[in-house]
């Protein structure tokens, strides 16, 4: 076996490790799949990006199936979140053709230090009872889909660490149920996402697909271990992955070219 089929098998196999954390975790999957096609396939940070969104969008809309069965995805709640998302996502693909791919990871890695530091100290002073409802509820949920919408169709995540966040925090929204729809809104921003995208990056749509493939396997079976996590440790687990993560994709931005 050569070094490029090495290194082709190697994406493969962690592409699954890759749907697994999303099945399970509701977000993760464009965090560590553009350190992935960067550091491992070798593709540029631009490319890596637009095709981590097709990938994620592809492989939630697998992962979304168990947690649906499962009773674990607000419908309502997801769709007009997710609608919201998508137009900040196709604007923010469209902004990031301006924008050096050095500087979309460092945006990229300082979001995901500051959306797990505010997971790790919300879950404790989250009360119940505390989100707000009605109209209020709408209006917060709209704004907020737009602007995480705009910041990942931008830096190329489909959302997941700042939806979940987002659902679990202001939406007071149970961590099960949030994996779960937040699974939806990734789908739907990363389409929008990878839609803006387009207009100015090439995509090896072979490699995409055999990556996606198996990422939509590894997603099946985290989307299946998801029920049997307990939601203290889903939620704990979240932003402490998203940390670590973060500080590796900063770092990965600091020796970018």
């Amino acid at each position: 076996m050569g070094y490029a089929d090495a290194v082709f098998v190697a994406t493969l196999v962690l592409a699954a490790l890759v749907g697994v954390v999303l099945g399970l975790l509701g977000g993760g999957g464009s965090i560590l799949m553009v350190p992935l096609l960067v550091l491992v396939a070798g593709l540029d940070p631009k490319e890596a990006i637009a095709t981590s969104l097709l990938v994620v969008g592809v492989t939630s809309l697998a992962a979304l199936v168990p947690h649906a069965l499962a009773g674990r995805v607000r419908w309502r709640t997801g769709i007009g979140f997710g609608l919201a998302a998508m137009v900040g996502a196709y604007a923010g693909g469209r902004i990031a053709e301006f924008i050096p791919g050095r500087v979309l990871l460092g945006a990229f890695a300082v979001l995901m230090l500051a959306t797990a530091v505010a997971m790790i100290r919300g879950r404790r002073n989250q009360a119940p009872g505390t989100a707000p409802t009605g109209r209020a509820s709408w209006v917060r949920s709209t704004l907020q889909g737009v602007v995480v919408g705009l910041v990942t169709g931008t830096v190329g995540a489909g959302g997941g660490f700042l939806v979940v966040p987002a659902l679990v925090l202001f939406g007071g929204m149970p961590m099960g149920a949030a994996v779960g729809t937040s699974l939806l809104v990734i789908a739907m921003n990363s389409a929008a996402g990878f839609a803006g995208h387009l207009a100015s990056v090439t995509i090896d749509w072979p490699f995409a697909a055999a990556v996606t493939g198996l990422a939509v396997a590894g997603s099946i079976v985290g989307g299946l271990l998801a029920g049997r996590v307990p939601q203290e440790r889903l939620r704990t687990a979240f932003g402490w992955f998203v940390l670590v993560m973060g500080v590796v994709v900063l770092g990965q931005s600091a020796i970018a070219t």
